[in-house]
């Protein structure tokens, strides 16, 4: 079994997505922030709104649909997690098995040798280098090796799970194309929903738990 999860899942942990109405977007104009070039031009400003999200995400705690997915992943065998966010909260809901798609946020990288680091960010890398954050941003290529991990667990499992992700972001949304029989949890319909095999409309938080039940 696989599940793809992605910002709706964290939202209802309160973490503001980029898209929806009351969204990082709202405030902030992602070519300012979230690619390789607003970092070359302004890496102050980038690293302070990546440090106030980290401190969001500290502060909010896993969901029951967070929890529910943890509980699956202890009942099913060969259980895959794949997630396009960069929060820790299926990690601290329990979940073990998995693979961040795009990144974490509390992970620094040295643009310079590469070297990646969690926990607090330090001025600069052991070897002198500017550090960055450890998220994919628009316009970058996945992480080497994470994309073929989750193509492989979807391709193995004979259900797919896809889960609070508005379904445009590629190529995290073209897994949903792969599984042998795919299931959409969300809140409302999505550019997915149409090719799914079943719709499960609502919350993840309230729907999850029932099918554990």
């Amino acid at each position: 079994m696989a599940v793809l999860t992605g910002a709706g899942v964290s939202a209802e942990s309160g973490i503001p997505t980029f898209r929806d109405s009351n969204g990082l977007w709202r405030q902030f104009r992602a070519e300012q922030l979230a690619t390789p070039e607003a970092f070359a031009n302004d890496p102050e400003l980038v690293w302070e709104w990546y440090d106030w999200r980290r401190e969001l995400i500290a502060a909010a705690q896993p969901n029951a649909g967070h929890l529910a997915l943890a509980e699956m992943e202890r009942r099913v065998p060969h259980f895959t997690l794949i997630t396009q966010n960069v929060d820790d909260l299926h990690e601290r809901a329990g979940s073990r098995n998995v693979i961040h798609l795009h990144g974490s946020i509390f992970v620094q990288r040295c643009l310079r040798c590469s070297r990646e680091t969690s926990g607090p960010r330090p001025p600069k890398c052991a070897c002198g280098g500017m550090l960055r954050p450890g998220v994919v941003w628009f316009g970058e290529a996945l992480p080497p090796g994470l994309w073929e991990a989750a193509e492989q667990a979807v391709r193995a499992s004979d259900l797919l799970l896809v889960i609070g992700t508005s379904g445009i972001v590629y190529p995290a949304a073209g897994l949903a194309r792969l599984g042998k029989r795919v299931v959409e949890i969300n809140a409302a319909a999505t550019a997915l929903s149409d090719d799914m095999d079943e719709t499960l409309e609502g919350p993840s938080g309230e729907i999850l738990p029932r099918l554990i039940a």
